[in-house]
């Protein structure tokens, strides 16, 4: 069985590895390690196929100390202490620390991550640990505070075209240089990697396999029958999921319709739920449009309705149609503003009795006592409105909700200006 071409291209020394100028550059806290030939424990943290394990691989020629790669999605936890032993061991003869490579440390759970701490902290273990998640959330926050955080980006196209290129003519690669590529194809293919370098192999190596021996040169017709979408970066519980969240619901709030339509379908292409993002639309129209567009609500609602009713794919017309209906629409958050203002003034003051003239009174008892007493049924007053201020007496006159001048909310307050100046002062 042959090795895969993207095995066949890992960079065999720091000088032919792709990118990550950030941790590598000439100040970087790395490359001074490397020159001192002391490596501090890291963790690399980025998307798929940007050079974590490639980077790991190569650090440990040049330091030159022992060195083992463990995968969590294989190993246990009786793998990590068989390393440790080992490790100590080593240690205790040489002084020389044992450089422990992790691939997808955050599939460890904690007591697995919580094995490797005392071995980092005395020195016979310098752990690289290798992640697409966030370690916030995947990483403990004990073994985090070891480490240094490594972030890596994704490989930008032109990279990604070079190395292509020197993948399908270099001997190390696929030893083809008589093969001609049209600069079209180069620009798609790194285009379509989505800045992964070893999706881009995968795919130029599925290509060039699947053309005639004789054939020397490769253009756009080429690229028919072939599946050139890489998955996207989707994780329905870690960090890409509330990134891609955060930017959708801020789109609307900032009103954006265009950024708000690309993202609605950048989640949905991911696999994201769509009655999860009806909600996020219906929590919108409350939060961030609230009575300055009283209908965004019930559309909002009608939205979820058609979806359920209509299902996959007519249904998605709907999540579409309230997404640019609220990125549009006039904005204001005083709704959310006066529920957190009520809860605050609940908290401060207790459970404030309920004025005697506002009280049920379905008893003779309860009138004898003044229950309701002095209530003003506001339909028998003048323009409908007896002006009685309904607050308890220790609140009288606080204001919790102030509506803006957008949209329907102007309306609403030139009837509280008029409904203020014709109330009746609290005794």
């Amino acid at each position: 069985m042959s090795t895969p071409l993207a095995q066949k291209m890992r960079p065999k020394s720091l000088n032919e590895f792709l990118g990550q100028t950030k941790i590598l550059g000439p100040n970087s806290l790395l490359l001074q390690s490397i020159q001192h030939r002391k490596i501090p424990s890291m963790i690399f943290w980025g998307p798929p196929g940007c050079g974590k394990t490639s980077l790991a691989s190569l650090l440990k020629n040049e330091v030159s100390t022992p060195y083992f790669a463990l995968s969590a999605v294989q190993a246990g936890i009786k793998d990590v202490k068989k390393v440790i032993e080992g490790a100590h061991l080593t240690f205790k003869e040489s002084k020389q620390p044992t450089l422990l490579f992790i691939d997808e440390i955050h599939r460890f759970n904690k007591s697995q991550q919580d094995a490797l701490l005392k071995a980092i902290e005395e020195g016979p273990v310098t752990l690289i640990g290798a992640t697409t998640e966030n370690p916030s959330f995947e990483v403990n926050k004990a073994l985090l505070s070891r480490c240094h955080l490594m972030i890596f980006e994704s490989l930008n196209v032109q990279d990604l075209i070079n190395l292509g290129l020197e993948a399908v003519r270099s001997p190390q690669g696929l030893n083809r240089p008589d093969l001609n590529i049209d600069a079209k194809v180069l620009q798609f293919l790194g285009d379509s990697a989505n800045g992964d370098a070893r999706f881009l192999l995968n795919q130029i190596e599925l290509l060039v396999q699947s053309l005639p021996a004789s054939q020397t040169q490769i253009s756009l017709s080429d690229l028919e029958g072939h599946n050139w979408n890489k998955a996207l970066r989707y994780d329905k519980q870690g960090e890409e999921h509330y990134n891609l969240t955060s930017v959708f619901h801020k789109s609307i709030r900032g009103s954006d319709p265009q950024a708000a339509i690309y993202w609605l379908h950048r989640m949905l292409a991911a696999g994201a739920e769509p009655r999860y993002l009806l909600r996020r639309l219906i929590r919108i129209a409350m939060e961030d449009v609230g009575n300055a567009d009283p209908q965004a609500l019930p559309l909002a609602i009608s939205a979820q309705q058609a979806f359920d009713f209509l299902g996959i794919p007519e249904g998605l017309l709907a999540l579409d149609q309230i997404t640019l209906y609220l990125a549009t629409a006039p904005k204001s958050n005083r709704v959310e503003l006066a529920h957190f203002a009520a809860q605050k003034a609940i908290q401060k003051f207790g459970d404030l009795t309920v004025p005697l003239e506002f009280r049920n009174a379905p008893s003779k008892t309860m009138k004898d006592i003044g229950y309701g007493k002095g209530y003003q049924y506001d339909h028998d007053s003048p323009q409908a409105y007896a002006g009685q201020e309904h607050l308890p007496r220790e609140l009288a006159g606080k204001i919790f909700y102030t509506p803006t001048q957008f949209g329907f909310e102007k309306e609403i307050s030139k009837r509280m200006q008029w409904w203020q100046s014709r109330k009746i002062p609290k005794e």
